[in-house]
């Protein structure tokens, strides 16, 4: 299953409601990777920038998309940005891919003419 890392930035309501009254953060993202086929593996916060770090195991891009929807929806957050993360295998796989076509890339404004 693949992996993604969830970062986000509570909005400063959500940092003021948590120093009132700290509650279960972890439980309340298990629950929303569950309910869409995933698993939570970690969280962890940065008390500078009020950030959360989710790493969490989801089906597909579109069950980590809908997992960020819900929690930008709330106004909890600021923003939440999702990424899915690569083992060292999957990195091999990409560049190896990537070789194989680079050549067929042309840049902007590059017609293949070898004096540009």
């Amino acid at each position: 299953m693949p992996k993604y890392i969830a970062v986000g930035s509570y909005s400063s309501g959500s940092w003021a409601r948590l120093m009132r009254r700290m509650d279960d953060r972890i439980a309340a993202a298990r629950s929303i990777a569950e309910s869409l086929g995933g698993s939570l593996d970690c969280i962890y916060w940065e008390i500078s920038t009020r950030s959360v770090y989710a790493i969490v195991d989801m089906p597909d891009s579109v069950a980590m998309a809908a997992a960020t929807a819900v929690l930008t929806q709330t106004g909890a957050f600021k923003h939440v940005d999702s990424h899915e993360l690569l083992t060292q295998d999957q990195l091999s796989e990409v560049l190896d891919l990537a070789g194989d076509v680079s050549q067929l890339y042309r840049v902007p404004g590059d017609a293949g003419d070898p004096s540009i």
